[in-house]
Parts: C-alpha cells; sequence; structure tokens
C-alpha cells in the first residue's frame, strides 16, 4: 500500500497582508512517486498563521476517502495546535491557558474536523531547510499568495 503525504505551507507578506497556502499531497511507493496532486490558494488580508492553517485544512479536505497519512508542516504552531494545545482548548471553552480566546478558533475546529476523518501522523520539519517537498510547497503558497499582492499593489494610492 501507498504512503500518503501532505506537505504543507503557508506564505504571508506582510503580518496581517496578502496570504497564501499550498499542499503537495504525494503518493509514495518506497521512494517512487506513484500520484501527486498540487493544491494552493490565497486571502487578500490574512495572517501567516492562518496561511499555515487552510494548507493542512485544505489538504486533509481535498482526500474523498478516508485516508492514513503524515501531514508535514514546517509550522510549530499547527503541529503544536493539533497535536498539544487543542485539547485544552476545548476543555476550557476556547480559552488559552491565560484565558485568552484561542485565536483562529474557526480554523481551529475546521483543521479538528478535516483530522477526524483520517488517520494522520504530524511531523514538523524546519523550513527553508533546502527539503525539497516543503519548498514546492512553499512555492504553491506564494503563487496562491501573488493574485493578491498584486491587487494590494494596484490599489495603493500614489503620492
Amino acid at each position: 500500500m501507498p504512503a500518503l503525504f501532505a506537505y504543507t505551507d503557508g506564505a504571508c507578506s506582510g503580518n496581517p497582508g496578502p496570504g497564501g497556502w499550498g499542499a503537495l499531497l504525494i503518493a509514495w511507493e518506497g521512494d517512487q512517486v506513484l500520484r501527486e496532486r498540487e493544491l494552493s490558494g490565497g486571502e487578500a488580508m490574512t495572517t501567516n498563521n492562518r496561511m499555515e492553517l487552510l494548507a493542512a485544512i485544505n489538504a486533509l479536505e481535498a482526500l474523498e476517502r478516508p485516508s492514513v497519512l503524515t501531514v508535514v508542516t514546517d509550522s510549530a504552531y499547527v503541529k503544536g495546535g493539533i497535536t498539544e494545545w487543542l485539547r485544552g482548548w476545548k476543555a476550557r471553552g476556547w480559552r488559552t491557558s491565560s484565558n485568552e480566546p484561542v485565536k483562529n478558533e474557526d480554523l481551529w475546529r475546521r483543521l479538528e474536523e478535516a483530522a477526524a476523518r483520517h488517520k494522520v501522523t504530524w511531523r514538523w520539519i524546519k523550513g527553508h531547510a533546502g527539503h525539497a517537498e516543503n519548498e514546492r510547497a512553499d512555492a504553491l503558497a506564494r503563487a496562491g499568495m501573488a493574485p493578491f499582492k498584486t491587487k494590494v499593489r494596484q490599489g495603493a494610492s500614489r503620492p
């Protein structure tokens, strides 16, 4: 049975600012790629953390049937949130340990729901460290952001 991986990344120009997310889904058999699929998108005004979350969400939601997969992210926020912090946030009524509202609650709920359909292993890797699939996910995120960066530049007022 092939091993399924989702390599995800988010990007933002300014924080907040125009942002994009990218996901690369690959089915591996040994060191051979059997199938791959690229996903990307973006928003005009967002944050990097929202784009990181949307990359993982969209990767999981793109799978047509329940799957066993590894989600590889360079976001400690995504990995820590889904594997360590989520349970506590929910127990405290979506509040942090310092009793503040959880940021991006809407996306955390959506990620939890998307992940529940699958058997997911979460893996963190260092970003921009030469990992080929992470670099491709980064390029997809930047491509997803590009149309929104252009709109922001075009809409800027000139002196």
